[in-house]
């Protein structure tokens, strides 16, 4: 009797093992194959800056706590970006395929960036799956660092930064939805 009271416990430990799994760095690393190879893992997760950001079409402010308890793919870009415009389309591929409750996508058009704009953009490549939240004032990109773009923040359920990318990349690559799916399934 004793050891039926006990698998629940066993469970919980079995579950948070892979977890801890998904997000090991080495495991992350060795998905990373052409584009993807220029993803930076970190170590150790790094807390992420509490920002705020204007929800799409003027709906209200938003913040990262509002996707705590999933892995969060943060893209920062503008419609003025070509590599960002080129890389979009493959987003939205990650967000159709992980997207749900351990995975999501959130896009930032940071700066100067026209709501009709971007709703132009998206309609125009057949994009309906992803937000079109904005930083107007670029406050969340400072927050993060944001000196480019495109760069791409990948953060982990507690909403700690666990890696970067800097520039464009092919976020519809085997490699990348290896990375994704290793993230959201776990590793093993």
């Amino acid at each position: 009797m004793r050891l039926v009271s006990l698998i629940p416990l066993y469970m919980a430990l079995a579950l948070g093992a892979n977890t801890a799994l998904a997000a090991d760095p080495a495991t992350i690393e060795a998905l990373r194959e052409d584009s993807m190879k220029r993803l930076i893992v970190h170590k150790e997760p790094k807390e992420a800056k509490t920002i705020e950001f204007q929800l799409e079409d003027d709906g209200g402010v938003g913040t990262l706590e509002d996707f705590r308890g999933k892995y969060l793919l943060v893209n920062f870009w503008a419609t003025w970006c070509a590599p960002c415009r080129v890389e979009m389309p493959q987003i939205a591929e990650l967000q159709e395929e992980f997207g749900g409750e351990k995975f999501q996508v959130l896009t930032l058009a940071t700066g100067r960036n026209n709501p009709a704009g971007i709703k132009k953009f998206f309609a125009e490549n057949g994009i309906d799956n992803l937000p079109r939240h904005q930083d107007p004032r670029q406050a969340a990109a400072r927050e993060f660092g944001i000196v480019a773009l495109p760069i791409t923040v990948i953060l982990n359920p507690e909403g700690q930064e666990i890696a970067r990318m800097i520039g464009d990349a092919e976020w519809n690559s085997e490699s990348a939805k290896a990375i994704i799916s290793a993230l959201v399934n776990g590793a093993s």
